[in-house]
């Protein structure tokens, strides 16, 4: 099975236990009257939707370059990833708002309804699903070298964080009494921050690909070494690195003896071509340009 499809299969499973778990929960959240469960059922919808842009985008991004992109389509991928983090923000200040305003209306001396057991069962429904749901997509994620993957698979965790918020604020105002109940829309505001972060994480990783951050110094280290580790090479300058969606393009100068034939210094550099590949996969876009060493 080729990327795109393997991706498409994990998503569609995905989005199929997203579809199931956001009726459960809305359901569960009105007849249990309770706010965290609406809140954590939005969530869901809004994971459900991200799938589809996952869908949308993973196959643009799988098509091969052409003349109006010459090095192909992968950064739609990463456009893919900041839709779904700029989804989770949407899903973090809806939920925020909503449980601050319960909150306030508590505090004015409004009683607020204790939630049924019905939500709190599918809070903890939710929670075995949900991080099921993330070690699949993650794991597959990873081996797919899939920034889309991952963080669609971080959206299935930060569900599953959120339904844990749910099911300690639905629980303890089920276990505590109606006097209590205001700790259901105080989890729904600390799964909110929590949904926040996630999200910063995501667009702060989409947008730095977005606008060509380097790779980490470290990795960048990694290609320095694996390039001085050939005989004859030396002072690598001018690195350059950056993402595009599931690639990795690296651009560098080294000096080479400036009396070697073209054919062996050509050989050389397509053997660290090679090694650098090996390292960073097989698609990685490599280019070296040779100096004669200064005399």
């Amino acid at each position: 099975m080729n990327r795109e499809k393997e991706i498409y299969k994990v998503t569609l499973v995905g989005s199929a236990g997203n579809l199931v778990l956001l009726t459960f929960k809305f359901v569960a959240g009105v007849l249990g009257h309770s706010s965290a469960m609406v809140a954590d059922a939005v969530h869901s919808l809004s994971d459900f939707f991200t799938d589809l842009i996952v869908l949308l985008f993973v196959k643009v991004s799988a098509k091969p370059q052409d003349e109006s992109h010459d090095y192909g389509h992968g950064k739609f991928e990463t456009i893919a990833t900041l839709f779904i983090g700029l989804a989770l923000v949407g899903a973090a200040i809806g939920i925020i708002v909503s449980g601050a305003m319960k909150f306030a209306h508590w505090l004015e001396g409004e009683t607020l309804e204790v939630p049924g057991k019905l939500a709190l069962v599918a809070a903890l429904i939710s929670i075995l699903v949900k991080e099921a749901l993330y070690r699949y997509t993650a794991i597959k994620g990873r081996k797919l070298n899939s920034s889309a993957m991952v963080a669609n698979a971080w959206h299935h965790r930060s569900d599953a964080l959120s339904s844990i918020g749910a099911a300690i604020g639905i629980g303890g105002a089920i276990l505590l009494g109606e006097r209590w109940a205001v700790l259901d829309p105080l989890a729904s505001i600390v799964v909110g921050g929590m949904l926040m972060k996630v999200a910063w994480d995501l667009l702060k990783g989409s947008l730095g690909e977005l606008t060509d951050q380097s790779l980490p110094a470290e990795e960048e280290r990694e290609i320095v070494n694996i390039i001085t580790s050939f005989d004859g090479v030396s002072e690598p300058h001018n690195l350059r690195t950056r993402h595009i969606g599931n690639r990795i393009a690296i651009e560098c100068h080294i000096r080479m003896d400036g009396n070697l034939s073209l054919s062996a210094a050509h050989e050389q550099v397509s053997a660290i071509e090679r090694k650098i590949k090996e390292r960073f996969g097989r698609e990685t876009l490599v280019t070296i340009h040779m100096e004669p060493e200064k005399q």
